[in-house]
Parts: C-alpha cells; structure tokens; sequence
C-alpha cells in the first residue's frame, strides 16, 4: 500500500470531538516541509516542525493541556495548545500556521495528526479536549 500522509494517500482524520472529517499530508511548499490540512474546500498550511516541537513541549510539560482551538483572528486562550502554536516564545518565534487569515485552528488539526502517529495521547470529548506526549 502507498505510504500514508502524502497527497495521493492523505492521513484521514477526526477533529477532538469527532464531529468533523479531513485530511492532511505533507508536501514540499516553497522549499520548506509543511503539512496541507483539508477541511471541506478550506486549506490550512502548517509547518511540519510542529510535530517534533509540539511533542517535545508536550513531554517537558509532563501533563494533559487544553487544545484550547481559535480561528486566527480570536485570542488564544492562555495555556492551551493553540496559544503554544502562536506563541513568540515557541521554537518557531510565532504561527505554525502559514497561510494568512488562516493561522489559527492548530490545537484543532494538529492533535490528531499527532495521535495517528503515536506521538500524543488526545482526549474525545464535546468540548474541552486536552492532549499529552506519548
């Protein structure tokens, strides 16, 4: 079978919640390793580093964090995944998220992605899901 996670064999994902369908894979975009997230005819780009950086903060943090997801233009709330990926202080200096107007949602996309490939461990609730390194 072809290798997941490329474009012709996209990761086939669930939100948190398991109210909504997409898919991901990773492409070279611009001479950099980013990962096209499609929701609906929405795509978001994100920085592939994300995956090592998120896991390697997660397993400092040694604890379940709230996903805390927002669209790029609400405030993040403090503490939570999504404020981590726009954070100055993260590894990146600021958005994972690469296509403006469209930054936001990563503790919404990322966290299952991560789980898929065994990186996290993502809580399924309604609302208020967490997630912590594996």
């Amino acid at each position: 079978m072809a290798t997941e996670g490329t474009k012709e064999n996209p990761w086939k994902l669930k939100t948190p919640p398991l109210t909504s369908d997409y898919e991901m894979y990773k492409e070279v975009k611009d001479g950099k390793d980013v990962i096209m997230c499609i929701v609906g005819k929405t795509t978001l780009i994100y920085d592939a580093k994300c995956l090592t950086d998120l896991h390697e903060m997660l397993k400092q943090h040694g604890d379940w964090m709230e996903l805390g997801s927002a669209d790029e233009q609400k405030p993040a709330k403090e503490g939570t995944v999504e404020a981590w990926g726009r954070s100055e202080s993260n590894p990146n200096g600021g958005w994972y998220g690469l296509k403006k107007g469209l930054r936001g949602r990563f503790g919404m996309y990322i966290p299952p992605l991560m789980e898929k490939l065994g990186l996290a461990e993502v809580t399924h609730e309604a609302k208020g899901n967490k997630m912590r390194a594996k």
